[in-house]
């Protein structure tokens, strides 16, 4: 059953207008992570991680779950809030997100990179999205031993762009 996507508040949106927060959020999962656990996978120091979490639960993206015992102390985990979330077209959230996922793609091994601009009418566009969505929302999570895997899909309307100097169409 495909998870429903929730609309993000215009402060989600600024939140995720920053690629930390981002990885971040994608990084806690439903699973969830603590602080020194998302400082570790993302490579990034606790002090920075502590304030880009405290950003997110404030604006509702994640919320306090259970808690560890480390070493005599207590570790909060953290846990996204919805599993897909929608910033429409929000250019700033768009390209953090396409920032953060860069970030994942430049250490990732082997990974399949197709980009094919191909014209279609709105129906077929609409189909196709339609399709690839259900495909990648099916797909069952094998168990949590197994490797975590980014899947990026997407349909877009292509815009060309212009280059410097020349002048529209």
């Amino acid at each position: 059953m495909e998870p429903p996507i929730t609309q993000a508040t215009p402060a989600q949106v600024q939140a995720l207008a920053h690629p930390t927060r981002h990885r971040i959020w994608r990084a806690s999962g439903n699973e969830g992570a603590t602080v020194s656990q998302l400082s570790h996978r993302l490579k990034v120091n606790k002090g920075n991680v502590a304030h880009h979490v405290k950003v997110l639960v404030e604006v509702g993206l994640l919320r306090p779950d259970r808690t560890r015992t480390v070493r005599g102390g207590t570790e909060q985990y953290y846990v996204t809030t919805a599993r897909r979330i929608s910033v429409d077209d929000d250019q700033d959230a768009v390209r953090a997100m396409f920032a953060s996922i860069a970030e994942d793609l430049v250490g990732a091994e082997a990974p399949l990179i197709n980009h094919r601009t191909i014209r279609l009418t709105r129906r077929q566009a609409k189909a196709l999205a339609e399709h690839l969505d259900r495909v990648v929302n099916d797909l069952h999570p094998a168990s949590p031993d197994e490797p975590a895997h980014g899947v990026l899909v997407s349909v877009y309307r292509h815009q060309p762009t212009m280059r410097v100097g020349s002048s529209p169409r």
